[in-house]
C-alpha cells in the first residue's frame, strides 16, 4: 500500500490556491519516533512511502534517515521542486518517482506560485536529470481559473524533462466556492472542457504517429475503457493509500487531518492490514453510471461537498466530458493495439501506487 508521511506542514511557497495546514491541526514537524513508524509498516512488505508536506525537502534530514532506516518497496516524493538540489546522490538512487509541482507555462506557474518559480523549478529538474536520476519525473499541475489546459500540458510535455503530466482541478477543497474563478461553470464549459477536447485529439494524433505521451488521466482512463477493469477510487484514499500525519494519526486522505471522518486511528492502535476500506464513498458517486471508469474522483470532495451539490455536479461534468472524449477514440486505440503499435498494458498507469491523480 501507499503511505504518505507528512514530514512538516511548513512550506517555502505561498501558492494562491493552497490554504496550507494551520498549526491547530497538529504539530508542524513530524513528532513520531521513526522506530514507531518502522514498526507500524513492518507488516506490509509492499509498502510505498511518499514523502509529503508542506514541503518535505525542508526536512531532508528525515528523508535521508527514513531512506536508511525504514525498508519499503519504493519511495516517492511530492515537492515544489525548489530544493531538489538537497537530495544526495545516494538518496536519488533509492527514490523511484519525484512529483514536481509546476502548473504549465512560465506565466501560469508564476501567476499561481510566485514570480521566478517556474525558472527555478525547471532549472532544478534539469540539474536532476544531468545528475543521472533514473526514476520517474512527473509534472504535478494545479489547474485553476487562469489555466489553459491544452497549452499548459503540451508545454510541459514539450520540455523534454518530464516523463508524465497529471493535474488536479482547483475545485471542491476550499470555501467560499470558486474564489479563483470569474465564473466557474462558464470556465468549465467554455475553457476547460474545450481544452480537454483539443488535448485528447492531440494525444490520439500522437498515438497514430507511434508516440504514447505520458498524460496520466488519458492513460489510466483509456486502459479502463480497453479492458473493462474497474479501478475503484483511483487515488486510493482509504482503500490502498493512507497518510501518517505529524502526530501519528492515520488518515484516509493526506490533505484533511482536521476532518473527523478522515481519521482512522493512529500508528499505535492500527496495523496496515486493518486499514483498507474502513471508509468509503457516498452518493451521488455510488449510483453514478460513470463510477466504473471514474472510480469516484475524490473521497474528500465526496464527503465534504464544500461547494454544495451544484458545485459538485459542475466538477462531475468535467469528468464525464473527459471520459466521453476518450471513449470517442476507443476504437482507434483498439486498432493500434491489434496492429501491434501498442499493447493494452502500455496504457496501464500508474504501475504501482505513486500518488498521481488519474481523475483530475
Amino acid at each position: 500500500m501507499l503511505y504518505y508521511i507528512t514530514l512538516t506542514t511548513r512550506c517555502n511557497l505561498r501558492c494562491s490556491y493552497c490554504g496550507g495546514f494551520g498549526e491547530w491541526v497538529g504539530p508542524t514537524e513530524l513528532s513520531v519516533p521513526l522506530s514507531d513508524i518502522k514498526a507500524f509498516l513492518s507488516s506490509d512488505p509492499e509498502a510505498v512511502i511518499c514523502f509529503y508536506g508542506g514541503e518535505p525537502l525542508l526536512r531532508i534530514d528525515l528523508i535521508e534517515e527514513i531512506l536508511r532506516e525504514i525498508p519499503a518497496r519504493r519511495f516517492v516524493i511530492q515537492t515544489n521542486g525548489l530544493l531538489l538540489d538537497r537530495l544526495s546522490d545516494e538518496a536519488l538512487e533509492r527514490i523511484d518517482a519525484i512529483l514536481v509541482s509546476i502548473d504549465g507555462r512560465r506565466e501560469t506557474t508564476d501567476y499561481y506560485r510566485g514570480r521566478g518559480v517556474y525558472d527555478r523549478v525547471l532549472g532544478a529538474v534539469r540539474r536532476l536529470r544531468r545528475r543521472g536520476f533514473r526514476g520517474e519525473l512527473i509534472a504535478r499541475m494545479a489547474v485553476s481559473g487562469k489555466s489553459d489546459i491544452y497549452r499548459e500540458v503540451t508545454h510541459l510535455l514539450g520540455l523534454g524533462v518530464f516523463d508524465y503530466v497529471h493535474w488536479q482541478l482547483d475545485a471542491l477543497w476550499d470555501y467560499p466556492p470558486a474564489q479563483r474563478y470569474d465564473d466557474f461553470g462558464r470556465w468549465v464549459d467554455e475553457v476547460y472542457n474545450p481544452g480537454i477536447t483539443m488535448l485528447v485529439e492531440y494525444w490520439v494524433d500522437e498515438l497514430v504517429r507511434g508516440r504514447l505521451r505520458g498524460i496520466v488521466p488519458f492513460m489510466g482512463i483509456m486502459h479502463t475503457l480497453l479492458t473493462g477493469e474497474r479501478p475503484g477510487l483511483r487515488c486510493g484514499a482509504g482503500v490502498f493509500a493512507f497518510s501518517i500525519f505529524t502526530d501519528g494519526r492515520v488518515l484516509a486522505c493526506p490533505i484533511a487531518p482536521e476532518f473527523r471522518f478522515n481519521v482512522l486511528g493512529d500508528i499505535w492502535s492500527l496495523r496496515p492490514e486493518q486499514l483498507p476500506n474502513r471508509i468509503g464513498l457516498g452518493e451521488p458517486c455510488t449510483s453514478c453510471s460513470y463510477l466504473w471508469v471514474c472510480g469516484g474522483r475524490c473521497l474528500f470532495a465526496n464527503r465534504t461537498k464544500l461547494w454544495g451539490e451544484e458545485g459538485f455536479k459542475t466538477v462531475c461534468r468535467t469528468v464525464v466530458h473527459l471520459v466521453n472524449e476518450l471513449a470517442r477514440f476507443k476504437g482507434d486505440v483498439e486498432a493500434l493495439v491489434r496492429e501491434g503499435v501498442f499493447s493494452t498494458e502500455d496504457f496501464r498507469y500508474p504501475k504501482y501506487p505513486n500518488s498521481v491523480e488519474v481523475i483530475p
